[in-house]
């Protein structure tokens, strides 16, 4: 498996691999991507989850204007990134919080690897606010995290995210799916 430095990055912008993507996003060796405008919020009734059943998070959808979310203290959310994904069956991705937005006390949940053939989706990214005593405003367009890629050998088609994944085709923000 080989990262992706940026001249190799430049070459994936052209093949839209991600879209939309600025020139000014691609770094040395990861792309920047940016929140989108939906968020799911936790639903402040009580519950319990039960993963085995694949029973979702009661969650509460939000579409964000240029005033943005306020994200209370150990508040967790789901959004979305602007960015739309399409990968080949030799490129595999992983998201990266930017390092400014974990200053501020944002967490991700480390849930952001992105396998080979996963395509026409948005990122959904599982974030918590950490700070005790602050609130964190989060905007659409708000620079949130890198991607790395990774060019590996050929998945073959039955293997493959395109094959066997559960989110392609997602548009938007989702929780958990059967």
């Amino acid at each position: 498996m080989t990262l992706l430095s940026h001249e190799e990055l430049r070459r994936i912008v052209e093949l839209e691999i991600i879209t939309p993507v600025d020139v000014k996003d691609i770094n040395a060796a990861s792309i920047d991507i940016h929140l989108g405008d939906t968020i799911l919020w936790e639903d402040k009734q009580p519950g319990t989850v039960d993963f085995s059943k694949r029973e979702p998070v009661a969650f509460n959808e939000y579409v964000m204007d240029e005033n943005g979310y306020l994200l209370e203290p150990g508040a967790f959310i789901l959004a979305q990134s602007r960015e739309v994904f399409n990968l080949p069956n030799w490129l595999s991705a992983e998201y990266k919080l930017k390092s400014s937005m974990a200053r501020i006390g944002l967490e991700h949940m480390n849930a952001g690897w992105c396998d080979a053939g996963w395509n026409g989706s948005v990122l959904t990214l599982e974030l918590k606010n950490m700070c005790q005593n602050h609130s964190i405003i989060i905007r659409p367009g708000d620079a949130i995290g890198q991607m790395i890629f990774f060019r590996h050998e050929q998945v073959a088609q039955e293997a493959s995210y395109a094959s066997k994944g559960r989110y392609n085709g997602d548009k938007t923000v989702k929780g958990i799916k059967e």
